[in-house]
């Protein structure tokens, strides 16, 4: 009879190492992926409105969500910004303000508008130029994540002349 050394461990230490490999294996698959992104959000005129360093720009955009679920954002980040956050404003008794927001649902086959006087992301500390492309990452409640361009406009809302002239559009002239 041939001797083995790990007949003589008890069964349960001789399972532990089979456990631990076992619970390993199944950690694996998913560690270090990001999920993927939620492909019934699409996110359509994504912009900035910025005005000065020293003055938060608004981000406008609409979120469109073709699934059968609502999609819950939840947060967003851009190197163009200090700190990006949901907000909107609102007016109460003749005052207006703006609230922070902890998430926004897009519910499902549905559209949500971030749009000047509503609901926008506040951007803080902005790093960005009439002009620019700034991306944004747009952070959902299931994980997922959309990165999208965010145009640069000025303060009056519109492309800058340059931008305007690349999607054959003649600039406003103020005469």
């Amino acid at each position: 009879m041939t001797h083995h050394p790990a007949a003589e461990r008890p069964a349960a230490r001789r399972r532990w190492p089979a456990a631990l490999g076992l619970g390993l294996a199944l950690l694996a698959p998913s560690a270090g992926r990001a999920a993927p992104p939620p492909t019934q959000v699409q996110v359509r005129t994504p912009w900035f409105r910025y005005l000065l360093a020293s003055i938060p720009a608004g981000g406008y955009l609409t979120l469109e969500n073709t699934g059968a679920a609502p999609a819950v954002l939840v947060g967003a980040d851009s190197p163009g910004c200090g700190s990006l956050m949901l907000h909107r404003s609102e007016t109460a008794g003749g005052t207006d303000s703006m609230v922070g927001v902890a998430r926004v649902a897009v519910p499902a086959h549905g559209r949500f508008r971030f749009a000047p006087g509503g609901y926008h992301l506040m951007c803080m500390q902005p790093r960005m130029r009439v002009g620019q492309d700034v991306p944004v990452t747009l952070r959902f409640a299931d994980g997922s994540r959309i990165t999208v361009r965010f145009a640069v406009h000025g303060a009056d809302g519109a492309p800058a002349p340059d931008r305007m002239k690349a999607r054959g559009m003649a600039p406003k002239s103020h005469m």
